[in-house]
C-alpha cells in the first residue's frame, strides 16, 4: 500500500511516499480503509523527535484519520465491516500511523463516525477537540459558571475551546487578533480581547473582577507570571502548549490563592479518557457544532510539503486535510 512515512527521526524533507507493507491487524484491531487524514502539529514533534515515544521504522506519520471499516478482529465486536470511522491516536507509544491507504487501529481507540457528517471536516477537527476536551474538563475540571480565559482564540484549539467551554455553561473570554473577534463571539466567547494590546492584562482584570478560575494558553508563551495575578482563588492553570518554554513561577503567590498549574499532552491521554473525549466531540459533530474555520485538501503525497508549510507557520490557522487516492 501506499503511505507516507519518514526511515527514520529528522526533518520534514525526510518524509517518504511509497509503497509500504499493508498492516497485520491483531486480535483487538480494526483495519480500516483510510479516506483522509489531518495534519497536526504534534506530527511534526514525533516526527522531528521533540516528543520521545517509541516508534517503528519505516515509520507512518500522521495521528488522525476517518475511514471505512474493512476487516474486524474477533475482539473488536463494536464494528463491521462498512462502519465509518475516526481515530485520533495512531503514530505513537509504538503504533504506527495514519498516513496510508490502510490503517491497523485498537478498538479501544476507534470511534463511529457520526452518520451525515462530512469526513474531512470531521478529521480537520477531531483532534483539536479532543485536546480542548482534555484540556478543559479531565485536567481543568471545568464547571459550570466559572470563568475560562483562552488565550489564541482563533486558532483551531483555541476555538474548540471556546466551543465546548461555552457548551458547558463557563463564561468565556479569550484573546485574539481584532480580525478573529466576530468568529470567536460566534463560537461562544463572551469577551474578545486584542493580544497585543499592551494594557492586556488589565483588559482581563476589567473584564474578569472575579479573577479567572480556568486559564488556557494555546500560544504556548506561558507567561505564568501574568497568568498566576489573574487567577481568582483556587483557580488553575491548564498548560497545553509551548514545549520549550521556560517561564518563571510565582509560586508564593500562586499557593496563597490555592492555585494549581497542571500540563498535559493527547499522546499520555489513557483509552478511556480519549473514549469520553470522543462522545463528546462526536455530539458535537453530530449537531454542526464543530467545523474547521479554514480547510485545505491535499493528496496524500504532499505530506512532506505540508510538515515544512506547518513548521515555518504558513498555515495560519488553516487545517491541512490529506486524502488517500480514490477517496
Amino acid at each position: 500500500m501506499r503511505a507516507a512515512f519518514i526511515p527514520r527521526l529528522g526533518p520534514a524533507s525526510d518524509i517518504r511516499y511509497g509503497e509500504v507493507p499493508e498492516p497485520v491487524p491483531g486480535p483487538t484491531d480494526v483495519l480500516v480503509d483510510v479516506a483522509a487524514v489531518s495534519v497536526n502539529p504534534v506530527d511534526t514533534f514525533v516526527r522531528s523527535g521533540l516528543f520521545r515515544t517509541p516508534l517503528p521504522f519505516p515509520f507512518v506519520i500522521g495521528r488522525d484519520l476517518v475511514g471505512t471499516v474493512a476487516r474486524v478482529g474477533p475482539g473488536a465486536p463494536r464494528f463491521a465491516p462498512g462502519d465509518r470511522v475516526w481515530t485520533n491516536s495512531l503514530g505513537h507509544d509504538g503504533r504506527q500511523g495514519a498516513a496510508a491507504e490502510r490503517a491497523a487501529v485498537p478498538a479501544d481507540r476507534l470511534y463511529h463516525l457520526p452518520p451525515g457528517v462530512d469526513p474531512t471536516t470531521a478529521v480537520a477537527v477531531v483532534h483539536p477537540a479532543a485536546t480542548a476536551h482534555l484540556a478543559l474538563f479531565t485536567h481543568g475540571g471545568l464547571r459550570t459558571g466559572e470563568t475560562v480565559l483562552v488565550g489564541g482564540g482563533g486558532g483551531n484549539v483555541g476555538g474548540a475551546l471556546i466551543v465546548l467551554a461555552a457548551e458547558a455553561g463557563a463564561r468565556v473570554v479569550t484573546t485574539a487578533r481584532p480580525a478573529d473577534a466576530e468568529h470567536c463571539r460566534a463560537l461562544g466567547a463572551t469577551e474578545v480581547l486584542d493580544y497585543r494590546a499592551p494594557d492586556l492584562p488589565d483588559l482581563v482584570r476589567a473584564a474578569c473582577p472575579g479573577g479567572i478560575d480556568l486559564h488556557l494558553d494555546t500560544s504556548g508563551t506561558n507567561d505564568l507570571t501574568t497568568a498566576v495575578d489573574l487567577l481568582a482563588p483556587r483557580g488553575r492553570i491548564v498548560l497545553l502548549a509551548g514545549a520549550r518554554s521556560r517561564p518563571e513561577l510565582p509560586a508564593g503567590q500562586l499557593y496563597m490563592k490555592d492555585g494549581s498549574i497542571r500540563g498535559f499532552v493527547i499522546s499520555h491521554a489513557s483509552g478511556a479518557e480519549l473514549a469520553d473525549a470522543a462522545a463528546t466531540v462526536n455530539r458535537l459533530l453530530a449537531a454542526g457544532r464543530l467545523r474547521p474555520r479554514a480547510l485545505e485538501v491535499r493528496p496524500l503525497s504532499a505530506a512532506a510539503e505540508t510538515h515544512q508549510r506547518l513548521e515555518k507557520g504558513e498555515l495560519n490557522g488553516r487545517r491541512v486535510v490529506l486524502t488517500t487516492p480514490g477517496r
